[in-house]
This record gives structure tokens, C-alpha cells and sequence, in this order.
């Protein structure tokens, strides 16, 4: 079984602005696993603030061998295969899930969704998201995205109500708001909240730093809005940690280290009755449709990746009504 990898920059439509942090483009590793004259495609979308580059990314392939690897792959083995050659780098470890999952469904001639009881027909609306940025171009932004019928705004600034007001001046599409940690007054968290419902909004993500556990808590259980977790949980393990702090949580491949372990959370946040968004990071239609993959299993989605970016190296998978169509192909589907 051969691994093969290729850098790739994926450019930004726009500088990408969140609480703390902007960026115009975001380093990629795309690679090909093959086996049997096969190949499945994977992606490691591997933004600055989590840590992975290029540098790491080949680093981490250079440990890994899978010759041991048979099909049909236990994916419990491939995971704890890779998480024993380093700790972390959890995207790196994506694009390997991601590529032995489209390679299996091609070697099986079965779309991926199938091998989660994932049923097409209940994908969710996905997203798009409205970085912060100022007036004349967040308007622009909610130009860009008329096909979506939910935005995604990202909060955390001191502008929050402004950025809203904004956007309400020319859409008055249903909203999701990311604060990315950005809030650290829970009195002031708990007014914008209820003053975010009047505005349409109709869930937030992580309102205070991970770090503060409690404060999250607090916030959650006087919210008059769902209140996820996305910083606050990247693998599995996690979940237990956070559970009592939140109503649900965001899954991303990217974070979770692919698509099998990124299934487990989902499937133990429903245990604990907890609410699912699946999120991405700047990402191609390799790693979007992995996760729109798994996405009728979740409650929302924000899987943007391919309207974000400019130089996407694959074609866009087809998305009608808001939502992205599952291809019935083998594999992810990816063209």
C-alpha cells in the first residue's frame, strides 16, 4: 500500500477574519493511498492556529506504514496505529482516514455515506460563512453567498452587533454565530445572547475560552440558545471532559483525526443527548465531501470549504436547496 502527497495552497476569496486571528490562505496536503491500482484521495486542511504545516504534515508520513493494512480496514487499528507514532497532529491523520475510507468504498464499489448508515436524503442545510470584516464587504460576503439558506457569522470582536446589524441590513436568512472564544464576560455574554435570538440567530459556539470550563457552563445553562462546543473538543476523548458544559458540539474531521473517529463522537454525543454541528476548515471537495459524508447524521452543518476559496483543485460537488448532494458513486465521489 503506497502513500503519495502533495503540498497545496489553498486560497482564500477573502482574508478569513476571526476572534484573534485572520488569514488569506491555508496550507493543504492532499495525498493518494493506492492499492491494486486503486487510489483514494485524502486531505489535510492544516490551518496555523492548530498547530500542523507542511513541515509536520511530512514529517508524521514518513513514520507511517501500513503494509500491515488489509481490506476490508478495521479503522479502530488504523487509528491507534497512527496516534502511536506521535501524539496530535489530528489533520495529517485526516487525509490517511479520509484516503483509506474513499479507497475502501472503490475497492467495494460503494459510496462512503453507506458504511455509516448515512442516509442522503436527511442532509442538512450547510452554512456559509460571514467573517468579521467591515461593513461594505460583509455585505459583499452575504452577496457571495446567496445560494446558502443559513449564514454563519463569526463574533467575538467588539463589533458583534454592528457585524449582525450589518448583514440584517440585506438578508434576513436564519443565522449561526461562532464567538471563537472571544467573549469573557458572562453577564455581557448572556444580554448579547438574548438580544442574538431576536436577531435570528439560533445557535452559538463556543462563547468563552476552552479553558474555562465552568464559565461555559455557566453560560449554558442560562442560554436561551444551543450552546456548542468547538475549540473545547477536537478527539473523542474529549467529549467526556465537556459534556456537562455544553448542549452540543462541532465536529470537524480536521480535529477529530478523519472520519471514523469523527462517526464514534457523533454517535456518543447522541448517547448523551447532546446536539451535533459538523464544521470544516478551509478545505477542497476531497475533505467536504468526507464530511458531508456523515452530515445527515448530525443536526447542522457548516461545510463551506468550496465556497470560501478560489482555486479549489477539484470540481464542486453539486449542492441544491442549500444543501450538498451525496454522489452515488464509489468512494467520496470526488471529480
Amino acid at each position: 500500500m503506497k502513500i503519495s502527497s502533495r503540498p497545496f495552497e489553498l486560497k482564500l476569496k477573502y482574508p478569513f477574519s476571526i476572534s484573534g486571528y485572520s488569514r488569506t490562505s491555508t496550507p493543504i496536503m492532499l495525498i493518494e493511498i493506492e492499492h491494486e491500482g486503486i487510489r483514494g484521495l485524502g486531505e489535510a486542511s492544516m490551518v496555523p492556529y492548530m498547530g500542523e504545516s507542511v513541515e509536520t504534515a511530512n514529517a508524521f508520513l514518513q513514520k507511517v506504514d501500513l503494509s500491515w493494512l488489509r481490506a476490508p480496514f478495521n479503522f479502530d487499528e488504523v487509528i491507534q496505529c497512527l496516534d502511536s507514532i506521535t501524539p496530535g497532529n489530528p489533520a495529517i491523520k485526516a487525509a490517511i482516514d479520509i484516503a483509506l475510507h474513499d479507497l475502501e468504498g472503490k475497492l467495494e464499489g460503494a459510496p462512503c455515506y453507506s458504511y455509516f448508515n448515512s442516509p442522503p436524503d436527511k442532509m442538512p442545510v450547510t452554512a456559509i460563512t460571514i467573517g468579521i470584516d467591515s461593513p461594505d464587504i460583509i455585505i459583499q460576503k452575504v452577496k457571495d453567498a446567496e445560494s446558502a439558506k443559513v449564514l454563519k457569522v463569526k463574533l467575538g470582536s467588539d463589533n458583534d452587533k454592528l457585524l449582525i446589524e450589518t448583514i440584517r441590513s440585506v438578508s434576513n436568512k436564519p443565522l449561526y454565530a461562532d464567538a471563537n472564544q472571544g467573549w469573557t464576560d458572562r453577564s455581557k455574554a448572556i444580554e448579547i445572547l438574548y438580544w442574538l435570538k431576536e436577531q435570528g440567530v439560533e445557535i452559538v459556539e463556543q462563547p468563552m475560552p476552552k479553558s474555562d470550563l465552568e464559565g461555559n457552563a455557566w453560560i449554558t445553562e442560562r442560554s436561551p440558545l444551543p450552546i456548542l462546543a468547538d475549540e473545547a473538543i477536537q478527539r473523542l476523548g474529549d467529549l467526556e471532559k465537556i459534556k456537562d458544559a455544553y448542549h452540543g458540539i462541532n465536529v470537524k474531521l480536521m480535529k477529530s483525526a478523519g472520519m471514523h473517529e469523527a462517526f464514534k463522537m457523533i454517535k456518543r454525543a447522541r448517547e448523551l443527548n447532546m446536539k451535533v454541528l459538523i464544521g470544516c476548515m478551509s478545505e477542497t471537495s476531497v475533505a467536504t465531501l468526507a464530511a458531508a459524508s456523515l452530515a445527515p447524521l448530525c443536526d447542522w452543518a457548516d461545510l463551506d470549504g468550496p465556497f470560501l476559496t478560489s482555486n479549489n483543485p477539484f470540481r464542486r460537488p453539486d449542492f441544491k436547496n442549500g444543501r450538498w448532494v451525496l454522489p452515488s458513486d464509489s468512494g467520496l465521489g470526488v471529480l
